[in-house]
């Protein structure tokens, strides 16, 4: 399947590549490598930056939305972080990922840190699967909150 590219040397960047912001000891901001413009190196992310309406008490943000940035935007510390190479195959960045990414700047998204963050979306640009490991990390703390009511129908 795909090679692990963890390890890689940050500066040497591939489109297609899932670059990984740190934030805080429980999260990270995930961006795609989108390439090189007139020297200068650009990401795309979902962000919630612009978003009027963000609800913080569910890590909630309508109208958030897939940007493209300088890469300095997001901050100088980040590594690589292709996560799922070993278990899927990346999709190739100047037939499809790019394209999708194209297609979805602009439109409008809501950005869930459960459903719907940053690292769904650069997983899903990258391999067509929508994966959040960090989400996946803390569920464990989530879940016992819902679930006897889910089994239960109660919700």
């Amino acid at each position: 399947m795909g090679q692990s590219l963890q390890k890689r040397d940050p500066a040497n960047l591939f489109p297609g590549d899932i670059v990984e912001y740190r934030r805080n000891k429980y999260f990270s901001h995930f961006a795609i490598y989108y390439g090189e413009r007139d020297g200068v190196r650009y990401v795309a992310h979902l962000t919630s930056r612009d978003s009027d309406s963000k609800l913080p008490l569910f890590g909630r943000a309508l109208r958030s939305e897939v940007k493209l940035d300088p890469m300095e935007l997001l901050g100088n510390k980040y590594k690589v972080n292709n996560m799922l190479d070993d278990s899927f195959p990346a999709r190739d960045f100047h037939s499809v990922v790019k394209q999708a990414i194209d297609d979805m700047m602009g439109q409008e998204v809501t950005f869930d840190i459960l459903f719907h963050n940053s690292e769904h979306q650069a997983t899903l640009f990258r391999y067509g699967v929508k994966k959040s490991e960090q989400i996946e990390r803390i569920y464990k703390h989530i879940m016992p909150a819902w679930e006897k009511l889910f089994k239960e129908r109660k919700l």
